[in-house]
């Protein structure tokens, strides 16, 4: 059974939204990101950084994204009008990036001749802390934050990590804009400070389906009963839920099967994992796909599943809608709450693996539920797309140019988002 307190969702919550009217203030933009989408263990934050910025360089602003570098990667290339320079590992990059702006605004070294309007500095955990040196208002990206995460680091790391989150960054960007992905994740820096006058929440856009590919229908769906897991394979997507709830289910239901799309440092673990509970037939490990190979296999399951214990947004959530697929998920991980409606477009359940798997057993048997909510997911994904997404970044990156600060949903309303809150505190 599912945990009975139902949680809605923010779309039943007051909020607040901006209607950006996009000037031609910025002209040039700096991304900063400790990874790229190219990198082996780039995922979804990246990929929305992304976006924006080849959206952006569509419209005429010079783009220059600094990350690291990784074997086999160029230090210096174009992609999708971005200019992209590497350099620097897992930690050297923030100090290599500050090394290399400053440098580049004094014209030398690989970002020799950038002048930004505005940059965006995103935190995955620890920010680049890119306003010391970029010459430029900058906007901090958090897709979300790492309190559940950080342990992973090893207890001393740890610590010293969630402080610089959770008490340095907010100190240090009191007076700066903030930017995130999603109504949770304002939440989250709120309890942190930072108030959501200066956090503009605007959500991950979706890129149509690829040439050729299935949209999921009764004629692409397996036979047998299916699942899916679409996630980078790390420690805290939890993927081992998945695995787990294969197991428990195979019992009654045989011929189920759990297609795992994606790679990671985390893969050899859950390879492990699978055989030691025994279900190593009945899941493949797809690692990294295609587009088109990831959409048809999206297409064929039944049931997305997403045991993530920590999500910004959850941009698989909105792939697997495109295919009619319902995602399942925990309440607990924020983001998600944002990003699937209970019982409209999946089922959010409590912190708990009897929970994730009662409610996969009952979207599985279900046929009318599993249809019914998978045809809403696919209706609300009609509401995302990365011109929008990048609508309302240029909206933030424009008003902290001249000095304003934006707080709510920008780039775009889904139902349910209301009302209007900008704020003309100076920078």
């Amino acid at each position: 059974m599912l945990a009975s307190d139902r949680d809605t969702g923010p779309k039943d919550e007051p909020v607040t939204s901006v209607e950006v009217g996009v000037s031609v203030t910025v002209r040039e933009v700096l991304l900063l990101c400790w990874r790229d989408t190219g990198h082996p263990q780039g995922g979804g934050s990246e990929r929305y950084l992304e976006q924006v910025g080849a959206e952006l360089a569509a419209r005429g602003v010079t783009v220059t994204l600094r990350t690291a570098g990784y074997r086999g990667a160029p230090r210096t290339e174009v992609r999708d009008g971005i200019r992209i320079s590497r350099g620097g590992g897992r930690l050297t990059v923030y100090p290599r990036a500050l090394a290399a702006v400053w440098a580049g605004r004094r014209g030398f070294g690989p970002l020799r001749g950038i002048s930004p309007d505005a940059a965006i500095d995103t935190q995955n955990g620890i920010p680049f802390f890119a306003a010391a040196v970029a010459g430029a208002p900058t906007v901090v990206l958090v897709h979300h934050c790492h309190r559940e995460q950080w342990p992973v680091a090893g207890r001393v790391l740890g610590r010293i990590g969630w402080w610089i989150e959770s008490r340095l960054s907010p100190r240090v960007h009191r007076r700066n804009q903030y930017l995130t992905v999603s109504q949770p994740s304002a939440a989250e820096l709120d309890e942190l400070g930072v108030g959501p006058e200066r956090v503009a929440v605007a959500r991950a856009g979706l890129d149509p389906l690829p040439d050729g590919a299935p949209a999921g229908s009764a004629l692409t769906r397996t036979v047998h009963p299916s699942l899916v897991v679409l996630s980078r394979l790390v420690p805290h997507k939890q993927i081992e839920h998945a695995l787990e709830v294969l197991a428990r289910l195979r019992p009654r239901s045989p011929a189920l099967h759990l297609d795992v799309i994606g790679d990671g440092w985390w893969a050899e673990p859950l390879r492990t994992r699978a055989a030691e509970l025994g279900v190593t037939d009945a899941v493949t490990f797809h690692g990294h796909v295609s587009e088109q190979r990831k959409h048809q296999l999206l297409a064929r399951a039944w049931v997305h599943l997403l045991p993530s214990r920590k999500e910004g947004w959850g941009l698989a959530v909105v792939e697997a809608a495109q295919h009619g697929v319902p995602t399942i998920g925990y309440r607990s991980s924020k983001g998600l709450t944002d990003s699937v409606r209970d019982e409209r477009t999946g089922l959010l359940v409590g912190d708990d693996l009897a929970d994730l798997a009662a409610a996969t057993e009952r979207l599985l048997g279900d046929e009318e539920l599993r249809l019914r909510l998978g045809e809403q997911a696919r209706s609300r994904t009609e509401e995302f797309s990365w011109s929008a997404t990048a609508d309302g970044v240029l909206g933030v990156l424009t008003a902290a140019s001249e000095g304003r600060r934006l707080g709510g949903v920008v780039g775009g309303r889904a139902p349910g988002d209301a009302g209007l809150r900008t704020t003309g505190d100076p920078a």
